[in-house]
């Protein structure tokens, strides 16, 4: 039924589950994984009273989130490379990590979103919002949210 998964990854340990419980999923379904992983931007300074100044150049900040880019996707790879799954690594810079994820899902031709979601409720879901919610409401290619 799938043939081409996304499955964004944050390298943290719900990610980290979701990954391995995606590359499961591919090897029963046949199907074949990009691994994404949006980079934050660089956060522009806003100076005042009592700012800090941060001594990180955007050189630098984008060095480091490359850097760990690189390290959580290819942790990923290796986990579907041991499974015997097919997959391929995406990032890019995205400060808005829910059409970050759908437009790689569509430039890579996904037909399923397989995500993490982190579970908040109440309050804390209401005013942080979630990334897997966004990706729900705005995606037209269907998510596969695990828990």
């Amino acid at each position: 039924m799938f043939k081409h998964i996304l499955v964004p990854t944050d390298g943290s340990p719900l990610s980290e589950s979701t990954v391995a419980r995606a590359v499961s999923f591919a090897k029963d379904a046949g199907a074949r994984i990009t691994f994404f992983y949006a980079q934050p931007d660089f956060p522009m300074p806003i100076y005042g009273e009592g700012a800090l100044i941060d001594p990180t150049t955007p050189e630098q900040f984008g060095k480091a989130a490359a850097d760990e880019a690189k390290r959580i996707l290819d942790a990923a790879r290796v986990a579907a490379d041991e499974a015997g799954v097919a997959s391929d690594t995406d990032t890019v810079v995205n400060e808005v990590p829910y059409e970050a994820v759908i437009d790689a899902a569509q430039r890579h031709g996904c037909d399923l979103i397989f995500m993490a979601s982190h579970g908040r409720r109440g309050i804390a879901g209401l005013l942080l919002g979630s990334e897997t919610q966004k990706v729900l409401t705005h995606s037209k290619i269907p998510v596969l949210v695990y828990r």
